[in-house]
């Protein structure tokens, strides 16, 4: 009695079987690292062949010549995470007093005490490392503004160091804008994220349930300055977050979401 072989191109089966495996591998292949990825904005800027290599998780000097298609690399300035408030000290009254002579130049945009201007931060209260993270990409270019480079360009680390001292002393004022309905599809959004379109909390970096080292607290921010800042992120404009954190979220938000998130924080009080 002839026994036919299992493994054998001569058993239907078997053939048939790895033939299956085989058209569904190129159907997930094609799917996984073509259309999925077409699909993302980035695609018409860096090609099907660096798409197709970063879905793979493959180093960007692989598949990049010597301009760097993710835009400019992000901030270089380290900052630690915040202590906690037991092992947190408060800034010398020297470094307070400099810095708040310094603010004298910081007035005309963010306010006395820094009251709430509609396209300028609100400063008052505002982290340390968030100041000086930010007062550093400005002299370094890693933020573009038109403004504030001028106006900083002749301060010297410590001046820097004493403006983010003097701004996170001061009580965080009230928010301005009239608390309306809250929607709850923003609430949850803000909470928990969107895991599907890889988009992190809110909460998770700038206060609530946590708060990264150089994430700034975002309560009583206008949200028109807000929302300005978001949009900014997400084409690309401003390119001063750590690891492309910021953007890699911004950009997968939609224009709705945008608006509702920076309302959402722009009625929130200190």
């Amino acid at each position: 009695m002839n026994e036919e072989r299992v493994f054998s191109l001569s058993n239907r089966w078997f053939t048939s079987s790895v033939g299956g495996v085989i058209v569904i591998a190129i159907v997930a292949i094609l799917i996984g690292f073509i259309w999925l990825p077409s699909k993302h904005p980035d695609f018409t800027q860096r090609g099907l062949w660096a798409t197709i290599c970063s879905a793979a998780g493959a180093p960007s000097s692989w598949f990049t010549q010597a301009d760097n298609v993710a835009g400019p690399a992000p901030s270089n300035v380290l900052v630690l995470p915040p202590l906690p408030p037991w092992g947190r000290t408060r800034p010398s009254a020297e470094s307070i007093g400099r810095g708040a002579t310094l603010a004298q130049n910081c007035s005309m945009c963010h306010g006395v005490e820094s009251l709430i201007q509609v396209t300028a931060p609100v400063l008052a209260g505002q982290y340390a490392d968030v100041v000086y993270k930010q007062l550093r990409d400005y002299q370094s270019g890693q933020r573009a503004n038109a403004i504030m480079p001028p106006i900083i360009a002749r301060l010297n680390d410590r001046d820097l160091h004493d403006l983010a001292n003097y701004y996170s002393t001061l009580p965080r004022p009230a928010a301005v804008e009239q608390a309306t309905t809250e929607d709850a599809t923003i609430r949850k959004f803000v909470n928990e994220g969107s895991p599907m379109r890889n988009i992190a909390p809110c909460a998770a970096c700038h206060g609530d349930r946590d708060r990264k080292g150089a994430a700034p607290w975002l309560g009583g921010q206008s949200s028109v300055y807000m929302a300005a800042q978001l949009r900014a992120f997400a084409d690309g404009n401003r390119h001063n977050d750590i690891n492309e954190q910021m953007r890699n979220v911004a950009r997968n938000m939609t224009p709705e979401e945008i608006d509702g998130v920076a309302k959402y924080y722009a009625e929130r009080q200190p």
